[in-house]
């Protein structure tokens, strides 16, 4: 991964205005368009830098998006910004103008999950994953901490085509240190062990490693792989899990059979298939703290435990 300057906590939407900036400076052709919420994004600093190249479009995400089409027709990287569950908005865009095509437009969306917390139900994108993984051109990547994030913002920058990248509100514990590496379409294993694996992504990866410890305990060795690329997943680490687990437990600030678990599930099914539980969102969320969020939701280490608990009995 590229370096980066990282705190014990952080959020992996503090990685897109710096990282934008470092890749304009070294030669990238960017473009970054903004719907309204770039001071949150953390998109407004390349603005600061590049205000020849940052354009914002108000509360109109369907015309940011026709717009980054346009740019990214006219030979630009462009990387679109806004909320989660504003993107979704541009959807008809997105098909559109953007994935038949196969434009270089990078959709990177903060507030990702239930973790946006105290803005409510209607502002906790939990279907996100889900409608762009839909996109057959779409690559979409969830990074687990913001040193993550930013190395999934350089590889989009280099990678020709369109980018769904989901990044998180609140400051979470930071999990790679500099140099640590990061592989598109490649699961990184964090932790091996032979009784089961969790499969996680994003913030629950965090939480995944938390809850290996607690399952150490118990004389349980559970491997942990960080799912970081969505869409192309990695099957061939899906599959060697099934076969050297046997049981899997798949972990997701997301609902379960439109994310990552129903992705492994299908994945799996014809060719490896084990028990699988899933941890993940099945419910619409409420007004409260992100820590309390995840608790309502049961997406914490205690949930994960439970679900591997429950999937060891079915092996």
């Amino acid at each position: 991964m590229a370096t980066a300057e990282v705190h014990p906590l952080a959020a992996t939407r503090e990685a897109v205005g710096p990282t934008l900036i470092r890749l304009q400076k070294e030669g990238n052709n960017l473009v970054v368009v903004d719907a309204d919420l770039g001071k949150s994004t953390s998109a407004r600093k390349f603005r600061d830098e590049f205000p020849e190249r940052f354009f914002s479009f108000g509360v109109a995400e369907q015309n940011m998006i026709s717009a980054a089409a346009g740019f990214a027709a006219a030979g630009h990287t462009v990387f679109a910004t806004t909320f989660a569950v504003f993107a979704e908005h541009a959807f008809d865009q997105l098909r559109m103008s953007v994935a038949q095509p196969q434009l270089n437009v990078k959709l990177v969306a903060s507030h990702g999950g239930v973790s946006t917390g105290e803005d409510g139900a209607s502002a906790q994108s939990i279907e996100d994953i889900g409608v762009f993984s839909s996109l057959p051109t779409f690559t979409v990547c969830t990074p687990a901490d913001v040193v993550e994030s930013e190395a999934i913002i350089e590889v989009a920058t280099k990678t020709p085509g369109p980018f769904y990248v989901r990044t998180a509100r609140p400051k979470t514990p930071v999990i790679y240190t500099d140099g640590a590496q990061f592989e598109l379409g490649r699961a990184h294993m964090l932790r091996d062990g032979g009784d089961l694996t969790i499969v996680a992504c994003g913030l629950l990866v965090e939480r995944s490693l938390r809850a290996a410890e607690q399952l150490a305990k118990e004389g349980l060795e559970a491997r942990v792989l960080n799912m970081s690329t969505i869409r192309p997943l990695d099957v061939a680490a899906l599959e060697g899990a099934a076969r050297d687990t046997g049981a899997l437990v798949i972990a997701e600030e997301h609902l379960s059979y439109a994310g990552l678990g129903g992705m492994s599930a299908h994945a799996l099914a014809s060719v490896e298939p084990v028990p699988m539980e899933f941890v993940g969102v099945n419910r619409y969320g409420e007004s409260g703290t992100w820590s309390e969020m995840l608790e309502l939701m049961d997406l914490t280490p205690d949930g994960i435990v439970t679900a591997a608990h429950k999937v060891i009995d079915r092996k």
